[in-house]
């Protein structure tokens, strides 16, 4: 594998999106990030199952929103890197005048993508570097490339257990949604504890590895995140059962859970 050419030097520190793009098999990660995603595989070897098994549900969720619920704008918060399947080509593979805005703090994240995510011609597909933790930030991009009026969609997409505090993870999707209008959905899936012993202690070496740590919740924890909202069947479950395609091909089913909910 060619790595591809850095800003500066070599990063000595790995990152969680260059990691999650290892695991996916993409071409853009470091030395470190290869290191760091093999350690953890060789304690939890189903980590690229899981990688898989959530990109298939944000595949699945998008074409919902896009298709059966008609919504048309997609504020997608902690994107990571681009991979296969990402939400624009499955939205605008559905609904091709779309707009979507990608949200990510990280400045190499944002550049990879505005180079290789090109949407439709109908639609839009945008960038934002903004931290999830400042909700204001976001919401004052968001509102120059989307229009407040009529629903968006907020996903969030494995990346809320990075927030290690359950209380502030409700704060920021609380700020956000709250400015979002009625009809409006917010897609959240997230690693949880006590479902495999192995992912459990693979997650705790991997936050002594550098790379921003990531918190694995009890599901009722990420129940909460839903109050006040409408849940689309099945509600939330294990990524894999949510609404699965016949195609899927179910590699290991536990580890993770999904949602989706509207605003009423």
């Amino acid at each position: 594998m060619t790595d591809p050419e850095p800003s500066g030097s070599e990063p000595r520190v790995p990152s969680s999106a260059r990691i999650w793009n290892y695991w996916l098999g993409g071409k853009d990660n470091f030395v470190v990030d290869r290191q760091a995603g093999s350690a953890y595989a060789e304690v939890f070897p189903h980590v690229i199952d899981l990688a898989r098994e959530s990109r298939a549900y944000l595949g699945r969720v998008v074409r919902f929103l896009a298709g059966e619920a008609g919504v048309r704008q997609f504020l997608d918060v902690g994107t990571g890197l681009p991979t296969e399947h990402n939400t624009h080509e499955v939205a605008q593979s559905v609904a091709p005048e779309c707009r979507i805005v990608y949200v990510d703090h990280d400045p190499i994240v944002l550049t990879f993508a505005r180079a290789l995510l090109v949407g439709s011609r109908e639609g839009s597909t945008r960038y934002l570097e903004a931290d999830m933790r400042d909700p204001d930030a976001i919401l004052a991009g968001a509102r120059k490339l989307l229009d407040f009026s009529t629903p968006i969609a907020l996903i969030f997409n494995g990346v809320l257990g990075h927030v290690a505090d359950i209380e502030e993870a409700r704060s920021i999707v609380s700020a956000i949604l709250s400015d979002l209008p009625s009809g409006s959905y917010l897609s959240v899936n997230d690693g949880i504890s006590d479902d495999d012993p192995a992912l459990d202690h693979a997650q705790a070496g991997y936050n002594q590895s550098g790379a921003i740590p990531y918190n694995l919740r009890p599901g009722e924890e990420i129940a909460t995140l839903f109050e006040g909202l409408e849940l689309v069947e099945p509600g939330l479950v294990r990524s894999t059962d949510w609404r699965p395609d016949p195609t899927d091909q179910v590699r290991y089913g536990k580890g993770q859970i999904s949602c989706l909910g509207r605003k009423p």
